[in-house]
């Protein structure tokens, strides 16, 4: 017992004859002065891209397919064939309504003198003038008749063309999900493919109502804020970008209720076909600004959603202040619109630290970087921060 009596008053004398207390905490805080400068923002924007002409291919006739002419992906001119629907009932239609018009024809040709032969009658007084009116109108019912025939004859001679399915215009074929023997018709729920104009691109992407009229109040109006718009970049589903960039050539009249966003077109050319209708994308819009406040990251702080920053004041004691800021930003510093002034000094480092009021020791960024690297060489040494 005697033994571990004196253990612990060694133990006390120690305790209180080493380092009489523990190290304070440093009052060294960075600080920096906030200045007017020019700023450089890129703002992104997730992206879909569609071809400027994405057309279903949909058969005008039914029958079987017998011939498929184009695979996925091939590249078709307007009017190349795509397909071929079976043709026998069409061509069979089509000498059905060439006999028909044949027939009617050779009716009115009858009629016709008929008709002839009722006026010299008439003009003798042989017959009356019923007699020969009734023959007139007997021959324009058979002309009407004739009319009709050749309508019918045009339409079977048009659905036989049909038979034959052609691409409207120039653009990559897609996917193709009938094949030979399958039967479709203009009712069927897919088209036989779409055909896309590929040689520009359509990317649409969407902006808040709030960022479009920002962007129409300060250029008065749509036509204008499009055309101040400068060109935007396109940055692929790999991450790269696109070696074109691109313009803001449309927005939509209409504002999503239920997202409170307005669509935008941007249009890129696409003479290699690198991008292809269907992908995705994001949208970059780059902004620049003459003058504005910039504060690092690191410097503010978080109080129920709304930035806050510490401004050192002439006394070295520091104050909070709210602050509000762009959205839009490079990682690393912060655009303020409101709450600070250019001159004004605030708090860079450390400020999870603070409270407001705090009198504290103001060095600079280089400073405190010569602290950190002083601290981490005394760590090596084995020494206690200030120990000498």
């Amino acid at each position: 017992m005697k033994k571990i009596a004196y253990l612990a008053l060694a133990l006390t004398l120690c305790a209180c004859g080493g380092s009489n207390t523990m190290p304070e905490a440093s009052k060294d805080f960075a600080v920096e002065k906030v200045q007017m400068e020019k700023v450089s923002l890129t703002t992104s924007y997730p992206a879909t891209l569609k071809g400027v002409q994405d057309i279903e291919i949909r058969p005008k006739v039914a029958g079987h397919i017998v011939q498929v002419l184009v695979d996925e992906g091939d590249f078709v001119r307007a009017g190349q064939p795509l397909f071929v629907i079976d043709k026998v009932q069409y061509e069979a239609a089509v000498r059905q309504a060439e006999a028909s018009v044949n027939v009617a024809k050779a009716n009115v040709n009858t009629q016709r003198l008929t008709v002839d032969n009722k006026k010299y009658l008439f003009d003798k007084q042989i017959i009356s003038e019923y007699d020969y009116n009734v023959a007139r109108n007997q021959l324009a019912s058979l002309e009407a008749q004739l009319q009709q025939a050749n309508a019918a004859l045009i339409s079977a001679r048009n659905n036989l063309d049909f038979c034959t399915v052609k691409s409207p215009a120039n653009g990559v074929v897609g996917t193709i999900p009938y094949r030979v023997g399958s039967l479709v018709s203009s009712s069927g729920a897919q088209p036989l493919t779409t055909v896309s104009n590929m040689n520009q691109m359509y990317v649409y992407f969407s902006m808040t109502e709030k960022q479009l009229l920002a962007m129409t109040r300060a250029q008065g109006g749509v036509t204008a804020a499009i055309d101040s718009l400068p060109e935007v970049q396109l940055v692929l589903a790999d991450g790269s970008t696109y070696e074109k960039t691109g313009r803001v050539t449309a927005i939509s009249g209409v504002i999503d209720t239920q997202t409170g966003a307005v669509q935008m077109r941007a249009t890129f050319d696409n003479a290699g076909h690198v991008l292809r209708s269907g992908g995705a994308g994001n949208v970059l819009i780059p902004m620049s600004m003459t003058e504005a406040l910039q504060v690092p990251q690191n410097a503010t702080y978080d109080i129920q959603d709304k930035k806050y920053v510490y401004v050192l004041g002439s006394d070295k004691k520091v104050q909070q202040r709210e602050i509000t800021v762009l959205s839009q930003h490079n990682g690393q510093k912060y655009v303020v619109t409101s709450g600070l002034k250019a001159g004004e000094t605030i708090v860079v480092e450390g400020v999870n630290q603070l409270r407001a009021g705090q009198e504290i020791n103001p060095i600079t960024p280089a400073q405190s970087a010569q602290n950190r690297e002083k601290a981490k060489q005394a760590l090596k040494d084995g020494k206690m921060p200030g120990e000498n």
